[in-house]
């Protein structure tokens, strides 16, 4: 069943949506070569404790830390580790569930560390595009497979593919709720956009032309792509507005006055900005 947010869920998701923005921009200056994934996540943790919410991916299903590092060929649910460092070249998808007074606010981005060939830019940056072709395509009224349709018809020009396997979401007090947002054409979301739904747009694209994943047997979480080739995505929570959608998890949103953390060391670190 899909829920219809009312006035006041709206502007706790607003709430949310913004304090998850912050963390990603308060982060983005550590996303470098030589840091690991795991030091990423302990600041990710500080961060929100501090402004009183609480990371939605600990433990939710057994997962074991707070925000998703997916780097290169890992296409989702990377697990911070302090044995997974920043290489130059690399890229690296952070994704952040913050629970901010009973309601979530979910973004992720894609970060391109030092060095990225050009072959690998245009790909980031064409993924970044999809998603916002997707947003574009919200309109109370119109179906919600007009989102599949739009990111399909600009990915396919290039060769790439679009990950079936994992999609997203509806969102508000639950984690995951319907309805199930595709990012490649189906009738399944034959569904009427209405304004107060909020949901996530979060295209995974991978840069070879197989959409195919695997999932790790040994951590049962890390899912990676079936031909080794870079995956890539971007998300937004967003909201059906009356003329179209709001993006809820828009970037350089300020909730409140960051406080001046002091960050966990990392092992032979030498100097990250503050």
């Amino acid at each position: 069943m899909i829920k219809i947010k009312n006035s006041g869920e709206i502007e706790k998701m607003r709430k949310a949506g913004k304090l998850a923005a912050q963390l990603l921009d308060h982060i983005e200056p550590y996303v470098r070569e030589g840091v690991s994934t795991l030091y990423l996540n302990d600041l990710s943790a500080v961060f929100t404790k501090m402004h009183g919410a609480e990371s939605a991916p600990l433990n939710y299903r057994g997962f074991p830390k707070s925000i998703c590092t997916s780097i290169n060929n890992v296409v989702c649910h990377g697990i911070p580790s302090e044995m997974d460092v920043l290489k130059n070249g690399d890229i690296v998808n952070i994704d952040i569930t913050v629970l901010l007074d009973g309601f979530h606010g979910d973004t992720s981005r894609t970060f391109m560390v030092g060095d990225v060939d050009c072959e690998t830019r245009d790909f980031v940056e064409r993924t970044e595009k999809a998603m916002h072709r997707g947003i574009d395509a919200v309109k109370p009224g119109k179906y919600l497979y007009e989102v599949g349709k739009a990111i399909e018809k600009y990915i396919g020009k290039f060769g790439y593919s679009i990950v079936r396997d994992y999609t997203g979401h509806g969102i508000g007090q639950k984690f995951h709720e319907d309805p199930q947002v595709f990012h490649h054409f189906t009738k399944e979301n034959r569904i009427r956009l209405l304004k107060g739904m909020i949901f996530t747009v979060e295209p995974m694209i991978n840069m070879g032309s197989s959409y195919r994943v695997k999932t790790s047997r040994s951590d049962g979480w890390t899912v990676t792509t079936a031909d080794g080739s870079l995956s890539a995505q971007f998300e937004h929570t967003i909201l059906v507005t009356g003329e179209g959608a709001e993006i809820l998890t828009k970037t350089g949103s300020v909730l409140k006055p960051t406080p001046r953390l002091s960050p966990p060391r990392e092992p032979g670190a030498k100097q990250y900005p503050r």
